[in-house]
């Protein structure tokens, strides 16, 4: 058996550039993956129910068209608001202002729309802002 020994000669700066290569090249594909692997729902224990922005849907009171504003964070409801309620809605439709603040103040306690509470005396009103605070929540509800 007769063995010859191959001597290999590799240059540093061949080597340098190689290395520097592949470091690019995985940070690279660590980019892609970051960039286009979907979002966890859950970060930290903390469940993202919506979307954060301000969320508007429209009510018609009398021939006026009113905007109910829901603003939500990542993980709640933050408020819900009237946005262009003027005085002659609230002089001539004197139980949509309070109700809409009993509502609000419900819906930011409990984070949702089950259960809410209201008199008789404004039930139909009620209704009303309760389907237009529903209608923001599903524009604002993360998928």
């Amino acid at each position: 058996m007769s063995s010859k020994t191959k001597i290999v000669v590799l240059h540093m700066k061949e080597i340098i550039y190689t290395a520097i290569f592949i470091a690019l090249m995985i940070v690279f594909i660590l980019l892609l993956l970051f960039m286009f692997l979907p979002e966890s729902k859950e970060t930290g224990g903390e469940v993202h129910k919506y979307t954060p922005g301000i969320y508007t849907s429209q009510i018609t009171v009398g021939n006026t068209d009113l905007e109910v504003e829901v603003t939500t964070t990542r993980s709640e409801i933050a408020s819900v608001r009237f946005s262009n309620l003027n005085e002659t809605v609230s002089a001539m439709y004197p139980l949509v202002q309070p109700t809409m603040e009993e509502i609000a103040e419900q819906v930011t306690a409990a984070q949702n729309l089950s259960d809410i509470q209201y008199s008789e005396e404004n039930a139909y009103t009620a209704q009303v802002i309760i389907n237009a605070i529903d209608e923001a929540l599903k524009k604002a509800t993360a998928d």
